[in-house]
């Protein structure tokens, strides 16, 4: 098994766990642990497809990191709207 095989099992995993803990509903997909998986799962596969290499995983591994990066800037951002009850 070559270097970028081992790096790619590695991101392709994270992506894999994030997907199944998500599915089975034991994390929500707007937690930043889903987030963070995404990021780095696919920051990793992204970098074993630069290193073979293969363009179109590369793009796709971007896009999907920069997603995953705007999910967790919006996660850790978001105001609590807090509403007082008026009789």
């Amino acid at each position: 098994m070559e270097t970028s095989d081992i790096i790619a099992t590695i991101g392709v995993s994270l992506l894999l766990i994030a997907f199944f803990l998500q599915s089975l509903k034991l994390i929500k997909a707007e937690s930043a642990v889903y987030g963070f998986l995404n990021l780095f799962g696919a920051g990793i596969a992204g970098y074993a497809s630069w290193l073979i290499p293969f363009m179109p995983f590369v793009i796709l591994e971007a896009v999907w990191s920069a997603v995953a990066l705007y999910g967790l800037i919006k996660f850790y951002t978001k105001k609590e709207k807090f509403h007082v009850k008026q009789d």
